[in-house]
Formats: C-alpha cells, sequence, structure tokens
C-alpha cells in the first residue's frame, strides 16, 4: 500500500482507537514524536497501552499525553527520569498501570514482533522479580527467562528525513527505537523534518523502508498547510 505524505496533523492519527497499543519512540527526548503526540492528545483517543524506552519527561510529549489521562498502561525501560514527575504521580496514585522491561529486552521485543518471532529466551532479568511467573530453561549451564515479542496497533516514530516514497533516514539516537517499532507495528506514522524528492535519499542511508511507513507527517509544510 503507497505511503500516505501529509501536513495535516489531525490526518496522521485519525484512526487511532480507544484501547489502542500505540509505540511510541524516542531515547529520551531524542526521536520523540511530539508533533504526532500534541496531534494524538487533540484526537482524544484513550485507555492506551503505551510502549516507549521512558515514560516522559517534563510537562510535553509523552508526559502530555499521560496528564492528559489517556493512557491506561506504560511498557517501558527508564519510568523515573529526575523530570518524570508526571508519571510519577499517576503511578503512585493508581491511575496508570506499569511493565517494567529491561531496555535489551525491550528492544529485542520490539525486534521480534517485526520479525515474527514467536518467543524467545533471554539471560537477563533472571533471579529477579522481572522473572517472576516467566517460563525459565537453563541452556549450556545458563539460566534463561522466556519473553515474548511486542507487537503495535500503531507506532508513532521520529525521523530525519522522508523521500516520496515513504522512505526514513534518521539522525543519532533518534535511530534507536524508531526502525524496530515502526516494524513491530500495523500502521506506522512518522514525522519528519522535511520530504524530498524520490531518488533524493542515498540508498545506503535508507534505515526504514518504505514498506513499513504508512503515513508520513511532513514538519516543514504543517505550519502553513491548515487541515
Amino acid at each position: 500500500m503507497r505511503t500516505t505524505i501529509t501536513d495535516c496533523w489531525e490526518a496522521a492519527v485519525e484512526a487511532i482507537e480507544d484501547g489502542s497499543t500505540v509505540l511510541i519512540g524516542g531515547f529520551g527526548a531524542a526521536g520523540e514524536p511530539c508533533s504526532l503526540i500534541d496531534a494524538l492528545i487533540e484526537q482524544g483517543s484513550k485507555e492506551l497501552t503505551v510502549v516507549s524506552n521512558n515514560a516522559g519527561g517534563g510537562d510535553g510529549g509523552l508526559a502530555a499525553l499521560l496528564a492528559a489521562g489517556r493512557v491506561r498502561k506504560v511498557l517501558c525501560s527508564f519510568p523515573r527520569q529526575p523530570d518524570s514527575w508526571v508519571f510519577d504521580r499517576l503511578y503512585r496514585s493508581g491511575e496508570v498501570e506499569l511493565e517494567l522491561i529491561p531496555q535489551g529486552t525491550l528492544a529485542e521485543r520490539l525486534r521480534a514482533g517485526g520479525a515474527g518471532i514467536g518467543a524467545f529466551f533471554c539471560p537477563t532479568g533472571v533471579g529477579t522479580p522481572l522473572a517472576e511467573g516467566k517460563e525459565m530453561r537453563v541452556i549450556d549451564d545458563r539460566s534463561y527467562v522466556l519473553e515474548y515479542p511486542i507487537r503495535g496497533d500503531y507506532a508513532l516514530v521520529r525521523a530525519h528525513r522522508a523521500d516520496g516514497l515513504g522512505n526514513l533516514v534518521y539522525r543519532k539516537t533518534a535511530r534507536n527505537f524508531g526502525p524496530v517499532m515502526a516494524k513491530a507495528a500495523r500502521i506506522t506514522v512518522a514525522e519528519v523534518d522535511d520530504v524530498v524528492e524520490i531518488g533524493r535519499l542515498d540508498p545506503e542511508s535508507i534505515v526504514t523502508p518504505s514498506i513499513y511507513v504508512d503515513r508520513v507527517l511532513n514538519l516543514a509544510r504543517t505550519m502553513s498547510s491548515p487541515c
């Protein structure tokens, strides 16, 4: 299916339903798709399950989505940054659930989701509360815990640039979770700084091929093109 290029925030997230699992890219603030998150807040979807590296910082981006009361559960690795006061308050009051996942395991569970892998054994978390209730196995004298893939209904990611087909290139640590999330979601929406003509991107630099991208929000045009 051809990737849709849009300069309309509302159109980028309009189909996200209540109760969806949404994979949100970012590594701290790097790679966080703040424009798409703001659009999702305006769109009004609620009871969301959010998968991200962290649980938001400050008052914008993912933290703003949490503050708006739209999130039921968070799966992440770093829920308590120094500025994660929004998540901290909601978690302590019982308004949001948390599944804590080691960072490498989170990345691998997402990769497995995109690769169609049914499950995998991982040594991380063995002997800790994170392994409680999970299947264990000893392989070559080492203990492993069974982990299942993470798949999303939607992925919201930030890339540096796209072409007219929807191929994506990233900048630096924005690349950490965006590519695996794009593959692990049923529908992927990317916000980019600009969209260039087909053929302008170096093929060797394309990280996420257009086959994994359904919609692209062109930030270079959003301020000048009303929906």
